[in-house]
């Protein structure tokens, strides 16, 4: 069994959803398609494919195989593409994971003028507050905020990220402006999910969310005071709907991050993302400018 093809003709099966399309495609017969996944799934110990007579359905080994292969096989392609000479320029489909406000406040802008400038590549931006595993669901970047945690990816810093204490001047004129971190138990607070805790020890939590953009709206209603990044509050800072408090103590800035896998050859459509994000954002960034 060629297990090279055999991974490509079960990553086109999938693809293309069928046996029949599947070799149309690779230009073969259904037979020796099926010929080829049997083979597979008896050298692998594991069935990949729930077949009927009419559909067909990822077991869970073969959604796990299958992000795998793809990855394995588009950096196959991309070598041969560099060693032969032949490509001029990124092409292929670049799977990002990107944080969710994060994304909808400031990547369409970044990924427009990124196809302009290489339009054979298709950006798949997928978000997600979670920390994604790129090499078992087969992004090719992360965008990650925060500080990282050891690990064998590469990241590389894009800009800073600060992290400011605000709160609706309606709210303070009412509360008061603590001028503490202790002082903070004497008000309303609203937490994001992923934040580290000790930046708001003695604050009484009225509201917990994963989601930045949810607890800025909130805070600009007078619901409390919250502790955002800038890149989120921003808008809000820069009309007054927001003022920053407790300046002496705001926490460190944090970064963003792309994260992605260590190859010796990495692909071109990933180098020319990274060379294009790098420096976009500014050192300080433009969302600091309110």
């Amino acid at each position: 069994m060629d297990r090279l093809q055999a991974m490509r003709i079960f990553v086109t099966v999938v693809n293309e959803g069928s046996f029949v399309q599947a070799a149309e495609k690779l230009n073969v017969s259904p037979q020796l398609i099926s010929k080829s996944l049997g083979q597979l799934e008896d050298h692998l110990g594991v069935r990949l494919l729930n077949r009927t007579t009419r559909r067909q359905h990822l077991t869970e080994a073969g959604s796990t195989y299958f992000a795998r292969a793809q990855q394995i096989l588009a950096d196959i392609d991309d070598m041969e593409l560099q060693l032969s000479g032949l490509q001029q320029s990124a092409r292929g489909v670049l799977r990002i994971s990107a944080p969710v406000s994060f994304a909808i406040r400031h990547l369409a802008p970044l990924v427009f003028a990124f196809q302009q400038a290489y339009p054979e590549v298709v950006v798949d931006l997928q978000l997600n507050d979670r920390k994604v595993d790129i090499i078992e669901e087969g992004f090719d970047i992360a965008l990650r905020i925060g500080k990282l945690e050891s690990s064998s990816l590469i990241a590389k810093r894009l800009a800073p990220v600060r992290l400011v204490y605000c709160a609706a001047p309606d709210y303070l004129a009412q509360e008061g402006v603590p001028v503490d971190l202790a002082a903070l138990r004497e008000h309303r607070y609203l937490h994001y999910s992923y934040m580290d805790e000790s930046f708001v020890p003695s604050a009484a939590q009225v509201m917990r969310s994963n989601n930045g953009d949810v607890l800025v709206a909130a805070a600009c209603e007078g619901a409390g005071i919250a502790l955002q990044p800038t890149f989120i509050a921003c808008e809000a800072l820069r009309s007054g709907d927001l003022q920053t408090i407790l300046t002496a103590y705001e926490p460190e800035p944090i970064a963003l991050y792309a994260i992605f896998a260590h190859r010796q050859l990495l692909a071109s459509k990933v180098r020319a993302f990274l060379d294009f994000i790098d420096g976009y954002f500014g050192d300080p960034p433009y969302w600091d400018s309110y």
